[in-house]
């Protein structure tokens, strides 16, 4: 399987997000990495909102679990550790909650705002071992573009 270029798509992304609208900016990142990333069935943005809880925001792919504690799953235990979780096989966590039967493996990227979790991104794929630490750096650069171009101050849980 080839990589996507993530660094042209870094590019695109930067060109793509023209405002500050945090709203519109996130809507626009799920859909240019839903198009541009191969092999994913769904993607999206889970916001702080409340204490110790995920939010669903917006994404691309079907209907989604919503809220997420921060102690189940790995977006929870991407919002718990504010780490990155790249998972091969999500079946083989024991607390994985299962939104599509059809996701195998999943990426999730904490979204920080000056040092406070704003939210997380998560990617989910059909296939086995889908995500590769280039996959991961790649995302996490798209991540922060989403952030340097976007307004957050204020959206942050307890700011």
């Amino acid at each position: 399987m080839t990589h996507p270029d993530y660094p042209l798509l870094a590019r695109q992304l930067e060109a793509l997000l023209d405002t500050r609208d945090w709203l519109v900016n996130s809507a626009q990142t799920c859909a240019f990495i839903m198009q541009q990333v191969p092999n994913l069935n769904w993607v999206g943005f889970y916001l702080q909102r409340h204490p110790e809880l995920l939010t669903l925001g917006p994404f691309q792919g079907k209907p989604a679990c919503n809220p997420i504690p921060f102690h189940k799953g790995v977006c929870g235990a991407a919002a718990r550790s504010l780490q990155c979780q790249r998972i091969d096989d999500v079946h083989a966590i024991a607390d994985h909650i299962a939104c599509d039967a059809d996701s195998n493996a999943e990426l999730v990227i904490p979204v920080l705002v000056e040092g406070s979790l704003w939210g997380v991104l998560d990617l989910d794929s059909p296939l086995v071992g889908r995500f590769t630490a280039a996959d991961q750096a790649g995302i996490e650069a798209l991540v922060e573009i989403f952030v340097m171009k976007s307004d957050l101050s204020g959206f942050a849980f307890g700011q």
